[in-house]
């Protein structure tokens, strides 16, 4: 009887960081792979990514565990949510918080003692200065009307802490600031899309999300944006110099990108069909990661 509670509680914690669905936790990833392969030490030293993901996978469990305290009230009206251990009660409000605080001391001890010596000061800087806007970004459905602009910049970090941990500066010029801005189109796009399976719910209860704000428009939105997201890595990846392989799956992945945008414009999609978009995304970012990869060896 005991086991059977420890387990139901270890699968209530780890539902809580979102581990067991690993495509939302890949998703923040992603970004900061974009990073490390553009950055002028391309190709990054192993234990470089492996440092920056147990970092990224920190920084993204605290996020979800913030955003179901906010929406702890909010999350039991909506069909898709119900069942978060906060809203059904399986995880008590004090064992969210020590579980976050826990999260974010990972994260600290990722960026004090992980990453190189000669840019720990500007990650930690960096660091700090994204907590605010990951921990505060779930309020700002109650409060903007675009809250997905508010998560997509907070997804920008993802590319300057590694391209930081890289090269032991934000000296980047262009290709930073490209790398920088695909990762905030891309981000709003496909969490626009997450947005649209919830609009009933969210416009009943009366909080704000880019997909009850845009409207009809929300499909040209996010293929817009998605047309932005491979055009500005793309002219990024040209400045840095890429591989005709690189470029062959790099064009597939732009190519998958658009059609999904397009197909957002079926009349009567259903939730899964958000879903499998999102999922979608998740493996098209992937792939322009390993058109980095591949299209940046020596």
């Amino acid at each position: 009887m005991a086991g059977s509670a420890i387990r139901a509680r270890g699968r209530a914690w780890l539902e809580l960081v979102r581990w067991h669905k690993p495509s939302g936790r890949l998703i923040l990833l992603i970004p900061a792979g974009w990073s490390l392969w553009l950055s002028p030490g391309s190709p990054p030293p192993p234990e470089l990514v492996g440092w920056i993901v147990i970092g990224g996978l920190a920084v993204s469990a605290a996020g979800c565990i913030a955003n179901d305290l906010w929406d702890r009230r909010i999350d039991p009206r909506v069909e898709r949510t119900r069942g978060r251990p906060l809203a059904s009660g399986r995880v008590s409000v004090p064992e969210a918080v020590l579980l976050l605080l826990l999260c974010l001391l990972v994260a600290l001890v990722v960026v004090m003692w992980g990453l190189p010596g000669g840019s720990r000061a500007l990650c930690l800087l960096l660091a700090l200065a994204a907590l605010p806007p990951v921990l505060f970004y779930p309020s700002a459905k109650r409060w903007f009307a675009y809250p997905q602009l508010v998560l997509a910049f907070c997804w920008g970090f993802a590319v300057l802490i590694p391209w930081a941990a890289a090269s032991g500066s934000l000296a980047g010029g262009r290709p930073l600031a490209l790398t920088w801005l695909a990762t905030v189109l891309w981000t709003f796009g496909f969490d626009t899309v997450y947005a649209m399976a919830d609009r009933d719910d969210d416009r009943a209860i009366g909080v704000r999300s880019s997909a009850l704000s845009l409207g009809r428009r929300a499909p040209l939105v996010v293929t817009l944006c998605y047309a932005g997201t491979v055009m500005a890595l793309g002219l990024a990846a040209g400045l840095r110099g890429l591989a005709p392989l690189g470029w062959l799956l790099g064009g597939c992945a732009a190519a998958g990108m658009l059609r999904e945008g397009w197909t957002l414009r079926r009349p009567g999609l259903t939730a899964p069909a958000y879903g499998r978009h999102f999922g979608h995304q998740v493996r098209l970012g992937a792939l322009l990661l390993l058109a980095l990869v591949l299209g940046r060896l020596p």
